[in-house]
């Protein structure tokens, strides 16, 4: 009976702590557009922007104090006219490469873009290689007729018993 209690419990305790996550996630007044198509655009920024202090997370999810500049130098940059790849380039300019959720390929950033297709090529070379070395070891080999022999006269005997 205690169990389904403590359950519930922590199911609520589970609940409030996403709700409340989610709405410190959210965006503060002071970082809303009052222009819509300038919103817009901010916040498409903000999906294809990386945080930089935090792993691997886009601005629009994060609610780390840098992540907060970064929007709002976003906000400022969109503001002034600036187009979408501006702010883009802008942004890569000031934090380089890393800022960005899909970085170009280029020579320093080819293994971003290499390593992904080469470790599932050596995995399935791993399974296939393991298959076929599996696969090698049960095939039933042919007896001998000295080995038929003596395995019909174990079981022979066996049944005497």
């Amino acid at each position: 009976m205690r169990s389904w209690i403590y359950a519930v419990m922590a199911s609520v305790v589970l609940t409030c702590g996403l709700l409340t996550s989610a709405v410190s996630a959210a965006p503060g007044p002071d970082e809303i557009l009052t222009d819509p198509r300038e919103e817009a655009q901010a916040q498409a920024l903000y999906d294809v922007l990386r945080c930089v202090v935090c792993q691997s997370q886009a601005l629009s999810h994060s609610d780390a104090p840098l992540a907060a500049d970064m929007r709002a130098v976003v906000r400022e940059r969109v503001q002034a006219g600036d187009s979408h790849q501006d702010v883009l380039d802008y942004m890569q300019a000031r934090y380089g490469d890393y800022v960005l959720l899909s970085p170009p390929l280029q020579g320093n950033t080819i293994a971003l873009w290499v390593w992904p297709f080469l470790a599932l090529f050596l995995g399935a070379i791993g399974v296939v290689a393991y298959i076929r070395h599996q696969t090698g070891r049960s095939v039933p080999q042919e007896l001998s007729e000295a080995d038929s022999a003596a395995a019909r006269a174990l079981m022979e005997e066996e049944g005497r018993e």
